[in-house]
């Protein structure tokens, strides 16, 4: 049973199944544990599908686990689905707005839906315009907004009632870079300053880099488990050394410069990636890519170009999980043949 003494958020052995009609089940989440510190930013990174939207829907009372237990703000999720929802602020990746009510008039909706007087309801929708930049549109109807206007609008309702957790699944979805920076500054602010308790999900990298590196943390979640937790600082830490990235020409064989590289003194956890990347792990990587290039050329397999850096979140994933987090996110978008199968020596 989970303790509520833990954490804000608590789950334990969540599990998931869909089954579309005439498709066979989908288990989306397969015994998924999560624990979630009170003032916190914790950042769900995976590609679509790994079953982070369904972890919120779980959380936020939208859907029921097939098995296990979550307990949120102190109340279990299926027992006391009413307390949660007073104590959560929610924002879905698809828009909440009213696309025919001005900004003003979806906050002041949103306001008096959750109990406040009309007074009162003005006062925290003018607040929440002037936090987000968005007094000046106050009058407009929603429609008229950019996509970022529109999310930062989206962040406002789900701040209107003063939650003590918010979860946010994929905020900055199709934003533009400096509108991207401004919620990240938000995101933070709101942990920071007010103590309130985020839960994201994206597939963006830098994004939950950036928002659990100041004292927050980050889940990687993989087929509906957590196969890694810490903070950025952890994860890229527990990496040793440098990460060697080798692009292959066209005609090289990645099954065998895979080997050729893994044969190279101080090179490890050699992995294909693609159909023409080399990965590898080295405890100096610029001592080592002079060797790994000859070997490769020897063998007929030359590299077009190599590249050496310090971990990444992307080396995490790669590491955890056997698969480049870039090239899994990109697949999520793209026709399935331009799948490859990861070759690990």
């Amino acid at each position: 049973m989970p303790s509520t003494s833990d954490g804000e958020i608590l789950a334990r052995g969540l599990v998931k199944t869909y089954t579309p009609r005439g498709s066979a089940p989908v288990r989306a989440l397969d015994g998924l544990d999560l624990s979630v510190a009170p003032g916190t930013v914790l950042g769900l990174l995976g590609p679509n599908g790994a079953g982070k939207s369904t972890t919120v829907k779980i959380l936020t009372t939208l859907a029921r686990p097939d098995a296990g237990r979550a307990v949120v703000a102190g109340n279990d999720v299926a027992r006391r689905p009413d307390a949660v929802r007073r104590a959560i602020g929610v924002v879905a990746q698809r828009s909440g707005v009213d696309p025919v009510a001005t900004g003003r008039e979806n906050l002041v909706l949103q306001a008096r839906l959750h109990g406040l007087s009309g007074r009162d309801a003005r006062a925290r929708a003018d607040a929440l315009l002037e936090r987000f930049l968005l007094t000046e549109a106050a009058g407009r109807r929603a429609d008229t907004y950019s996509g970022g206007m529109q999310r930062r609008l989206d962040v406002a309702l789900g701040l209107v009632h003063r939650p003590r957790i918010l979860f946010l699944d994929e905020p900055t979805t199709g934003l533009d870079p400096e509108a991207r920076a401004a919620m990240w500054a938000e995101i933070s602010r709101l942990a920071r300053e007010e103590g309130v308790t985020v839960l994201l999900t994206t597939h963006y990298l830098e994004e939950a880099d950036r928002l659990a590196g100041g004292g927050g943390r980050i889940a990687v979640v993989d087929r509906g488990k957590v196969v890694a937790e810490g903070t950025p600082d952890e994860l890229k830490g527990a990496l040793r050394g440098d990460a060697v990235h080798l692009e292959l020409g066209p005609s090289a064989d990645l099954r065998e410069a895979c080997r050729v590289v893994a044969a190279v003194p101080g090179t490890r956890e050699v992995r294909g990636v693609g159909s023409r990347g080399v990965s590898a792990r080295a405890d100096d990587g610029a001592a080592a890519v002079p060797a790994v290039l000859a070997a490769l050329q020897a063998a007929g397999a030359p590299a077009a170009s190599v590249t050496v850096a310090r971990p990444s979140l992307d080396d995490v994933y790669l590491r955890v999980t056997g698969r480049r987090y870039a090239a899994e996110a990109a697949e999520d978008e793209t026709p399935a043949e331009q799948h490859h199968e990861e070759v690990a020596v």
